[in-house]
């Protein structure tokens, strides 16, 4: 390793998604060497393809993923092939090469029952396919990197690089009155430029030796319902936050099951010498001056759709 930790190479598969964006950015803005490699460009179930790629890097962070919830319903397979089959070969080449892994997961994995958050060393009991499908590549990072594997759990992500809830609704206030919003989901907003943020610091952390392999929890702080998300979208907007009125999840019924409760703990941070993440108010006003959303946000003001 080098006496720099900046000095390395970082590989970011994914790179064409709303996370792989972000963290592109961020290494960009830190002066830290980057390769993004987009679904084009790199088969993460390509053994020989992953190694070629995993060759000379320093740390990798995995952002390629089957995102597609409710297809994974009727495709379990194909959504295993990524999210857990990739991630087992993506492991296997850090591995070989004595490179960091750090891999998104999703808190799909978990059961979605409880009252209180859920630890990072909670028993796992995915309720849909594409939890199935994440808790295989969870298992094979933690299996083959038991110390220089990295898996970052995340939830209810939103950001100006991609399709997500923050940007549907203000799109949508262009276009009614009201909306009907569920209600009965608690999770932690989590913006992906904070997010982005927090796994570059992990990853040097980790390169300095302050970091240990495992499970971490990389959701906002605080708690909210998907109601309460997009009031507080509306009311950072100056938009009337009573436009959107409260709705239960048998009101939107979906292929896919989804936790009625993803509030995550944030322990392991303590341990690698970070805070947790913002709470999630607090990166959300931070997102929506960005100029993709704040875009959007004057769109909604003036009545027009995006």
């Amino acid at each position: 390793m080098s006496a720099n930790p900046r000095a390395g190479r970082w590989l970011v598969t994914g790179a064409a998604g709303m996370l792989g964006q972000d963290v592109l950015a961020v290494l960009k803005a830190s002066g830290i060497e980057a390769v993004g490699l987009r679904r084009a460009d790199l088969d993460i179930t390509d053994p020989a393809a992953v190694r070629a790629a995993v060759e000379g890097a320093t740390v990798v962070v995995n952002c390629a993923a089957w995102t597609d919830v409710d297809g994974a319903e009727t495709a379990e397979e194909a959504a295993t092939a990524v999210n857990g089959t990739g991630v087992r070969v993506l492991a296997e080449a850090c591995a070989d090469a004595h490179v960091r892994l750090l891999h998104v997961s999703t808190d799909y994995v978990l059961p979605g029952d409880a009252s209180e958050p859920y630890r990072e060393d909670t028993a796992t009991g995915p309720v849909n396919a594409y939890g199935r499908s994440k808790l295989v590549g969870e298992q094979a990072v933690t299996e083959l990197l038991p110390q220089d594997g990295y898996v970052v759990r995340t939830a209810w992500l939103y950001g100006e690089h991609g399709p997500n809830f923050v940007a549907t609704m203000l799109k949508l206030a262009a276009q009614r009155d009201t909306l009907d919003v569920v209600d009965d989901q608690h999770g932690q907003p989590t913006w992906s430029y904070a997010l982005a943020r927090h796994l570059v610091e992990l990853g040097l952390a980790a390169l300095k030796g302050h970091a240990m392999g495992g499970i971490y929890h990389g959701t906002a702080s605080g708690r909210t319902t998907w109601m309460g998300l997009a009031r507080e979208t509306y009311r950072l907007s100056g938009l009337d936050p009573e436009r959107i009125r409260p709705t239960t999840s048998e009101a939107f019924v979906r292929p896919a099951v989804r936790p009625a409760f993803s509030v995550l703990a944030h322990d392991r941070w303590d341990e690698a010498g970070m805070a947790p993440l913002a709470d999630w108010r607090e990166q959300l006003a931070e997102a929506l001056a960005t100029p993709g959303f704040a875009a959007l946000a004057g769109q909604a003001r003036d009545g027009r759709a995006g």
